[in-house]
């Protein structure tokens, strides 16, 4: 099984993120896998890993119903996932995603003081969100 976790890492926001500041996803009648992850971070920031998060948002936007879960996990996580340098929340939406030790997440407003102190801690590995763009 393949893994998207980090440990001690900040995942700051890309090169090319078009916001200077954090902002909320929209809300869609059918909720955006931005949407998703912001929700589920925000409510419980530190109570999840990348793995937990990418699979939850997984498993909501396709009705899998909760006793078929353990199944439809390690079905996903057969093949090989995009982490969380893919995410929308980095790259379009200006959040930095911090990763402790336990490899639990929690999400970082650019912008603010705390994205600053995580970007500068030289204690944590530094690494970009993917660009949007090829260039």
């Amino acid at each position: 099984m393949s893994t998207t976790n980090y440990y001690d890492t900040f995942i700051q926001v890309a090169e090319d993120c078009p916001v200077q500041h954090a902002a909320t996803p929209p809300e869609r009648p059918s909720p955006t896998v931005a949407r998703l992850q912001f929700e589920l971070l925000r409510a419980e920031p530190y109570a999840m890993t990348s793995d937990d998060l990418l699979f939850v948002v997984h498993a909501r936007r396709k009705d899998i119903p909760e006793q078929d879960r353990d199944q439809a996990r390690t079905a996903f996580f057969a093949r090989s996932q995009a982490c969380l340098r893919a995410s929308p929340l980095p790259q379009r939406y200006g959040w930095g995603i911090h990763h402790d030790a336990e490899g639990r997440i929690a999400l970082v407003a650019s912008g603010t003081e705390d994205y600053r102190r995580f970007a500068e801690d030289e204690d944590l590995a530094q690494v970009r969100a993917m660009r949007s763009s090829r260039r």
